[in-house]
């Protein structure tokens, strides 16, 4: 049996999964496995290779029936896969600098390995599962986390940019100032911009931008004991049962990506929006909620724009390593793993 494998290397965590042919997942959840980044790339890559053995075991293969490797990272990184000369959160172990994580892995593996970074291996596994594997739709996915990722499937194919940036789409600039009952919030993004989409619309966002300014106005709430970063950490849940300072949270966020989507209409003229990460890792009528006010804060569109729809990413946990073996399998099938 040929097989393609994903692999989505976090800060903590690899998650994989298994793509046959017919492409169906031999893997159905989490296959984790720990990624020792911190060590080096040395470390890190056998790392990344014992658990590939782990997995190909959980799925009744063998590694010998991996013809190709999918690997997805967060960035900055070129989009064939060579880190940054600066480091990141992720790679700080000063050997990560300028590493080629995509050239190390095949020669680890020795197998064929395709890059793409974390986010936009979430979009096309976003896409994938509700177009399908042959669909030449575009959709525009924003991944909400830590930070802000995105990506943009274009005519069914990822667009990543002359060096790997295509899809940064929580660096985009947003109208913050047009979000209602929020005019004293000055959203910095650590990146330097300020009223970015991440700078609204991330974990970090709700600590350093968004409590700040909605807990004086909530004395006595449980929150205000704790400190910012823990807070953060609990308004979705608190969110998803109903909390009104937690529902205050979100709503910013959701009327934020509100105004992000408006300007993608306008940019891609999309088939569908998606939405993703673990800040929708809440109960079906909190997305159902959280989509309505999205969609009440987009401002009107053409009549033949207005019914664009907008998805929740299916399997959020597992999506970059089932995007990044997507990806793999497009381009062994096309001749372009060697």
């Amino acid at each position: 049996m040929q097989v393609v494998a994903g692999v989505d290397l976090g800060g903590t965590s690899i998650n994989y999964t298994l793509l046959n042919q017919q492409e169906k997942f031999l893997i159905e959840g989490l296959c984790e496995h720990p990624a020792l980044t911190k060590q080096g790339p040395a470390i890190c890559l056998q790392q990344i290779a014992d658990g590939l053995q782990i997995a190909v075991q959980k799925a009744g293969v063998s590694l010998a029936d991996v013809v190709a490797v999918g690997l997805d990272t967060p960035g900055p990184a070129s989009a064939a896969g060579k880190l940054s000369l600066r480091g990141s959160t992720n790679f700080v172990h000063a050997a990560w600098a300028g590493f080629d994580i995509r050239e190390g892995l095949a020669a680890k593996l020795g197998k064929p390995v395709s890059y793409l970074n974390d986010a936009n291996a979430a979009a096309l596994w976003g896409h994938y599962a509700i177009f399908g594997s042959n669909s030449r739709e575009t959709s525009v996915s924003s991944v909400i986390g830590t930070g802000n990722g995105g990506g943009v499937i274009l005519e069914g194919r990822v667009v990543k940019g002359k060096n790997g940036f295509g899809g940064e789409l929580g660096h985009v600039l947003i109208p913050y100032q047009s979000i209602a009952d929020s005019h004293g919030i000055r959203p910095q993004c650590n990146c330097g911009r300020v009223g970015d989409l991440e700078s609204l619309c991330s974990l970090t966002a709700i600590e350093n931008n968004i409590l700040p300014y909605f807990l004086p106005k909530f004395p006595g709430h449980e929150l205000g004991r704790v400190s910012l970063h823990e807070a953060a950490k609990r308004v979705r849940g608190l969110a998803d049962r109903g909390d009104a300072l937690c529902r205050e949270v979100f709503r910013v966020q959701a009327h934020a990506l509100g105004l992000f989507f408006d300007e993608m209409v306008n940019t891609f003229d999309p088939d569908a929006f998606i939405v993703g990460g673990g800040a929708l890792e809440t109960s079906q009528a909190f997305q159902d909620w959280f989509v309505r006010e999205i969609r009440k804060a987009m401002p009107a569109q053409r009549e033949e724009q207005a019914d664009i729809p907008i998805h929740v990413m299916p399997n959020g946990d597992t999506a970059g390593a089932r995007g990044a073996a997507i990806e793999a399998l497009q381009l062994a099938r096309q001749g372009g793993l060697a």
